[in-house]
């Protein structure tokens, strides 16, 4: 309780601090000496706020038809500065200086993550130079550390809901959306309404919530809430992947994917979450690549499908925001469509905004030749511009497009909201089996060596890991062991162990677009069953995807994170030594192993 009570506190001063003012003193009209002041002399008043509709209308005025429907289309950015005179300079400078695109999206490239200053720098010069201000999103579902260096690092979705507190998924919310707009950000692609009841699910996972409806829904509204609770102009955020990405085997990344079920079916489950978002005054919803033979042609992406966008979405479910399609470069999509073709569907169905089209010019070209035939009416290409204008308007564009670069220190990654996060990080941590009282562990006292599986060599899995063991158990055994290793060297490894007792195993597994959901990788799988077949109790900490226990059921304890960020392995350990009380509860159901809300409590260790 009293965590919750500081979130509350912190919420809620928050939201005051943004909104109060000191009043100014009032003007002297005399100088000390008794005499009249003197005249200033007079300045040019500061023209007055642009309202929306007078925004809309003089952006409206300055674009040809061409350019209104190419502020339709958003295209990828890297936050990096692109080189001079390269082919990525020269192709960004057509998208934005000559076809006047509407939007920018950010993705992470070979460069890796910018950091958060070099991010707004780049925006405010873009802005500047805009013929029209372009709305910039960013697919921040665990705040902005997903794209940018230097922002507050928080757990994926899963975490919120084994942790069972809504007021932890509003503070996320309300930190993403005061982030964004201090780096030039008016949209945020989250929160992930889908309802992952599939195990097996290959890109969903822990970026939802769980797999119950109800509770999905609770955290949905409330990050949504959190966003909208931030003072000044609004953050812009996004229910998705509509109509349900949750119940599915495929990767949409790799190939067009199918939702099961009959209309009651996906009333019950899919959708709530997707209601409870509008009742929430979500601003937009992105769809995605998803047939639903329920609904439409079993070949048919609901992205394209107007009795699913426009039928469904608008029609029944009440939605009047902006309709965004998922990526249309994505191989579920692109597979069936040419670009052109692909773009001028996706707003025949229903769509507001198209994103990353593999080709823009040829989306934009497409758009512009569909309304000249009068296959688009221009109404209709009008109201998904009005639409576009209107967010860019209430982000506050019309009058202000760039930001204070030196005020991001003291309004990004600030000290409060990493406390939060780790809050949310300790409260997540769910114990599902502890044969034989394994944990806690002691700092001294028996004979426990560490392995720590990570993912890749290139990443940061598991150093801060190694650096809290480290700090509490200098002496202890710590392999780190990654996939891409032989099983040589993973086995010399094992051989570092030495004479433990027993092992903890902290595994890596994260579920991502064109990797799919594997247990683990390379030879890590072999090296886990080889440490339990030794006949010594193995505890497996699964650091991100909560099912691996399905596949090393005869572990004697059994521990889930539902996140692989430095947070969650800090967490983690904490938990190991009894340092924090264990209280989280699963999300999601193992088969045959552990049900929905199973989490043994393990209280802290006071020695």
């Amino acid at each position: 309780m009293k965590l919750r009570r500081l979130l509350v506190v912190f919420l809620t001063g928050s939201a005051l601090a943004a909104t109060t003012a000191k009043k100014p003193a009032p003007s002297p009209s005399q100088s000390k000496t008794g005499k009249p002041a003197p005249v200033k002399p007079a300045t040019k008043k500061p023209a007055a706020p642009l309202g929306d509709k007078e925004a809309v209308a003089r952006w409206i005025k300055l674009l040809t038809p061409r350019e209104k429907a190419a502020q339709l289309v958003m295209v990828p950015f890297s936050g990096f500065t692109p080189r001079a005179k390269s082919k990525e300079s020269r192709k960004f400078y057509q998208l934005t200086a000559v076809e006047h695109v509407g939007g920018l999206v950010l993705i992470n490239g070979p460069g890796g993550r910018p950091n958060a200053p070099d991010v707004a720098g780049l925006l405010n010069k873009l802005q500047n130079s805009a013929k029209v201000p372009y709305l910039v999103a960013g697919d921040f579902e665990r705040g902005l550390s997903m794209r940018i260096d230097g922002t507050t690092v928080f757990p994926h979705a899963m975490a919120y809901t084994a942790a069972g507190d809504a007021v932890l998924a509003r503070a996320e919310g309300q930190i993403s959306a005061r982030e964004a707009r201090a780096l030039g950000f008016h949209w945020i692609f989250s929160p992930d309404a889908d309802v992952n009841n599939n195990p097996d699910n290959p890109i969903i996972n822990i970026r939802s919530y769980g797999e119950d409806p109800a509770d999905v829904s609770r955290m949905v509204s409330a990050f949504i809430d959190g966003a909208h609770s931030v003072g000044g102009t609004r953050v812009m955020v996004t229910a998705k992947h509509f109509p349900g990405h949750g119940d599915t085997s495929t990767d949409t990344h790799h190939s067009l994917a199918v939702i099961p079920g009959d209309r009651p079916r996906l009333e019950k489950i899919e959708w709530a979450p997707f209601r409870a978002a509008i009742a929430g005054g979500v601003d937009a919803v992105m769809t995605g690549h998803l047939a639903v033979p329920a609904l439409d042609d079993a070949n048919l992406p609901a992205t394209l499908s107007t009795k699913i966008l426009s039928g469904t979405l608008r029609d029944e479910l009440g939605f009047k925001g902006i309709v965004v399609t998922d990526a249309l470069q994505m191989t579920g999509l692109a597979q069936g469509f040419p670009t052109g073709e692909a773009a001028v569907r996706a707003l025949e169905a229903g769509a507001d905004v198209l994103l990353m089209p593999s080709d823009p010019v040829a989306a934009i070209n497409a758009v512009a030749a569909a309304v000249r035939s009068g296959r688009i009416s221009q109404k209709r290409l009008d109201d998904s511009l009005q639409r576009v204008l209107l967010a860019k308007s209430k982000a506050g564009l019309a009058n202000q497009r760039s930001v204070e670069v030196a005020a991001i220190a003291s309004s990004v990654d600030t000290s409060e909201h990493r406390a939060a996060a780790q809050a949310i990080a300790d409260r997540s941590i769910t114990l599902v089996r502890n044969q034989g009282g394994f944990l806690p562990l002691r700092k001294s006292g028996g004979s426990t060596a560490f392995f720590i599986l990570a993912e890749s060599r290139k990443g940061v899995e598991g150093q801060a890991m190694a650096s809290e063991l480290r700090r509490r158990v200098p002496d202890a055994a710590i392999i780190q062991v990654e996939a891409g290793m032989s099983e040589a060297e993973l086995d010399a490894s094992a051989g570092q162990a030495g004479n433990a007792s027993r092992y903890v195993v902290v595994a890596f597994a994260s579920v991502a677009a064109f990797k799919g959901n594997p247990p683990l990788g390379g030879g890590l799988p072999r090296l886990v069953h080889n440490l339990a077949g030794q006949g010594k109790p193995v505890a497996l900490v699964a650091m991100g995807n909560p099912y691996l226990l399905r596949n090393f059921p005869d572990v004697a304890v059994y521990m889930t994170t539902y996140s692989t960020v430095p947070p969650s392995e800090v967490a983690a350990v904490r938990a190991l030594f009894g340092e924090i009380s264990v209280t989280g509860k699963l999300p999601v159901t193992i088969p045959g192993l552990a049900k929905y809300g199973d989490g043994l409590p393990l209280p802290a260790w006071r020695p």
